[in-house]
């Protein structure tokens, strides 16, 4: 199906903080404050979990991702938690980037005096061609710009194009702290370590510059409102032994950890998301982050099927469970929650939102913060 086939919605079936570490005041934790809401006629009536909203890559729904733009608007909006992933500069210094091939979220290519940077790796085994944040110092980094990675779905976020620096993992963290002061809620900060096994192996390994920065903020206990993400695990088990700072194990609905395929360990994200897989992730972490595919698989039309028992494994476990990635546009909604046909037309995020509370989630990371902390507010209602 392309995306201008997309079935016109149907009816859904909807399947049925403490105080900052040294540096912040007490401050008291705060859901947010609502920017709209679904009907009252569908409010449940009866309790729910509580759900903790993550601003993925920031409001990045709204502006270009990773710029402090996108993270002090993810405030406003309610999030609990902003998310920057983090990569190294040469020099060694951690930037928000979603990868360090960067051309596809700067200005680089506009700049001729970068023009020989250009390259190809070999990134987690797959070749990658543009300019990579490892080959420039950050002040390099400092004269580009942000712009909109998704300008074909998101062409009012390019207006912004050429506005804002890639930011530090620091700028990040003091952008958070000063907000949470200002706010009087700790506004919470998930950082992703992404390649780790890739920057280990060229020598720029992230674990000791991310905690070096926590420390640095005053953020690096384990009530500090921080929770550190890895699509691997070995990185997070060694993290497990230095910081108190809880963790989460990302994974993919399909494929591998690159640290276990590099290591020739046969496990798959699959392994670790059964039963005894899990039982080993929760000695290390305290959060599963699962594809949305892998709560609830989408059927042949692209509706919605049954959930799998991936969220109740996970609890049994001993583990909180945060699904990735809701997104408000037709083309990233189930069949079930489409409006019309356009792939950039808002669908009903809401209705989706709602089959994965019910299916048991702790967290969902949303690149509009504004819609799940309105989804989330009328749940817990």
């Amino acid at each position: 199906m392309t995306l201008l086939q997309l079935p016109v919605r149907r009816a859904a079936h909807v399947i049925g903080a403490a105080a900052v570490a040294t540096g912040l005041a007490a401050l008291p934790a705060s859901a947010g404050t609502a920017t709209t809401s679904p009907t009252a006629s569908s409010r449940p009536s009866h309790a729910h979990q509580p759900i903790t909203v993550f601003a993925h890559r920031g409001a990045s729904g709204h502006r270009p991702e990773h710029t402090l733009a996108a993270y002090e608007l993810a405030i406003r909006l309610g999030a609990d938690y902003i998310e920057p992933d983090l990569v190294s500069t040469k020099d060694g210094v951690l930037v928000a980037r979603h990868e360090n091939e960067i051309s596809g979220t700067t200005d680089v290519a506009d700049h001729p005096e970068f023009a020989q940077r250009k390259t190809t790796k070999s990134i987690d085994g797959v070749p990658v061609s543009g300019w990579f944040t490892e080959d420039f110092m950050l002040r390099e980094l400092k004269t580009l710009r942000a712009k909109e990675r998704l300008p074909a779905v998101r062409a009012g976020n390019t207006r912004y194009d050429g506005r804002f620096e890639v930011p530090t993992f620091d700028e990040v963290l003091a952008l958070a702290n000063r907000e949470s002061r200002q706010r009087g809620r700790v506004i919470g900060v998930s950082p992703e370590t992404k390649h780790p096994t890739y920057f280990r192996s060229i020598g720029l390994p992230l674990e000791r510059p991310l905690l070096r920065s926590l420390r640095g903020a005053g953020r690096d206990s384990a009530r500090s409102k921080v929770v550190i993400q890895s699509f691997e695990t070995t990185n997070l088990r060694q993290l497990s032994r230095v910081t108190r700072v809880p963790l989460v194990q990302l994974t993919s609905a399909v494929g591998a950890p690159y640290d276990l395929v590099a290591a020739g360990d046969p496990r798959t994200y699959a392994d670790l998301m059964a039963p005894a897989g899990l039982r080993q992730v929760a000695r290390y972490a305290s959060w599963l982050g699962p594809e949305k595919n892998s709560i609830i698989p989408r059927d042949a039309a692209g509706f919605l099927a049954a959930p799998t028992p991936v969220v109740k494994d996970a609890h049994r476990a001993g583990l909180k469970v945060v699904s990735y990635t809701f997104r408000d546009e037709n083309q990233f909604l189930p069949a079930d929650f489409r409006d019309g046909t356009s792939p950039t037309a808002k669908g009903d995020v809401f209705g989706e939102l709602r089959a994965f509370f019910e299916a048991g989630v702790d967290g969902v990371f949303a690149d509009y913060p504004d819609s799940a902390d309105a989804a989330r507010d009328w749940w817990q209602d």
